[in-house]
């Protein structure tokens, strides 16, 4: 079987939700990461295996190891913080701080308000670092959901440097000074719709509604729209293992709600209303695997042709199998602590590992750490303060 079945409503191919495979034991596939991350050069592939893999990454803890290394990433080598005035002086420093401001269902519940305004401060740093590093990029509106996710997983320094591959890469089409590259990928959608369902294709060209219902989607990551953080995180094990159109694949989920979607009025805004809100409880272990699914069969440079699309404008497709022969390069884990600790002694006279002015940081982490279980925001935050000294962490896993 090929996947493929004759639909209901015509002799059109389409692709069935997969079954559940069964559940593969954790600790085999703890082993099985431990095993690629150690090896010299690090297994990326097996990684990528992983991440797209039933339950993808399974805990922050791999996240924190696994994701560095799907983005060729050598967070040891993170540059300094720059001071907050370079931040406060930045283009688009009022809108970050306004979005991040208004981004607190993204934090863990029950979070106090001093956690919250500590990792909000750290958020805002993130992204302004980047962006102050590469003045071509524009910061859009959602562009912090996806950089909050990288903190609260992974700690400020790491989200630093993950934040500067994605937006140079995955991203990158999206942070023109327009909007032209973003509609230019959004158009990859319909010719996906009209390959797999006909019907639905023409039901939605009729109700004209487009695919900006899509575009929170696709420049978030589904950040922006989901409310579960395990959903998010599997998404963000996926998209960081695939090709950078991928979270468009995902979009194809209007396929599921197929049905849904023919039984209201054709007209625009019931479409587009019923579109833009997404099921809690949708199949996302099978719909991540139909996607997966969708992109082996339609590639990219097959809907470019059937769509008169031009691959070549997006940067983010261009620079992708260079990078993905890159990263299959990367040293391991263990390699790159002794070369930061060989560098520690030449680094030590500008201002060493742990800079005074991140004791602060440390103290409030101890002290939250006395009342509460070690979570994401206080494990950010101990990272941060320490500088991603590696010495330190080894001891927290």
């Amino acid at each position: 079987s090929d996947g493929l079945r004759s639909c209901p409503s015509g002799p059109r191919p389409c692709l069935l939700l997969p079954a559940e495979p069964p559940v593969p034991p954790k600790g085999q596939k703890r082993l099985q990461i431990h095993r690629a991350l150690t090896r010299d050069p690090v297994d990326v592939g097996s990684l990528r295996e992983a991440a797209l893999g039933l339950g993808g990454l399974l805990t922050d803890e791999i996240r924190r190891k696994v994701w560095p290394k799907l983005l060729g990433v050598n967070i040891y080598s993170a540059p300094p913080k720059p001071g907050r005035d370079v931040h406060q002086n930045h283009r688009d420093y009022s809108q970050v701080l306004l979005d991040v401001r208004r981004s607190a269902r993204r934090f863990p519940p029950g979070m106090s308000a001093e956690q919250r305004q500590v990792l909000q401060d750290q958020l805002v740093g993130v992204i302004l670092q980047v962006l102050s590093a590469h003045p071509e990029l524009h910061y859009y509106q959602g562009y912090h959901d996806i950089a909050v996710t990288l903190l609260l997983v992974s700690g400020e320094r790491p989200a630093v440097a993950l934040l500067e591959r994605l937006s140079t890469l995955h991203l990158r089409d999206f942070m023109d000074p327009t909007m032209d590259s973003t509609k230019h990928i959004l158009n990859y959608l319909m010719p996906i719709l009209q390959r797999q369902s006909p019907r639905l294709h023409d039901f939605m060209q009729r109700a004209e509604v487009g695919t900006i219902f899509a575009l929170s989607w696709l420049i978030t990551w589904f950040g922006h729209i989901l409310s579960s953080s395990h959903h998010i995180l599997r998404l963000y094990d996926f998209f960081l293992a695939s090709h950078p159109l991928m979270p468009v694949y995902f979009a194809a989920v209007v396929l599921h709600r197929e049905e849904e979607v023919l039984a209201c009025d054709c007209d625009m805004p019931s479409v587009h209303q019923l579109l833009s809100r997404i099921p809690p409880d949708l199949p996302y272990e099978a719909l991540v695997a139909r996607a997966h699914q969708l992109f082996q069969r339609l590639p990219p440079a097959e809907l470019a042709k059937q769509a008169a699309l031009q691959p070549h404008k997006s940067v983010s497709i261009g620079s992708f199998p260079e990078f993905q022969q890159a990263a299959s390069c990367q040293r391991p884990d263990a390699v790159l602590r002794e070369q930061q600790l060989r560098a520690a002694p030449s680094r030590a006279g500008a201002g060493g590992l742990l800079p005074p002015a991140e004791h602060s940081p440390l103290l409030k982490a101890a002290v939250w750490g006395i009342t509460a279980t070690l979570g994401a925001a206080a494990l950010a935050v101990t990272q941060t303060a320490l500088d991603w000294a590696p010495e330190f962490l080894l001891q927290l896993f």
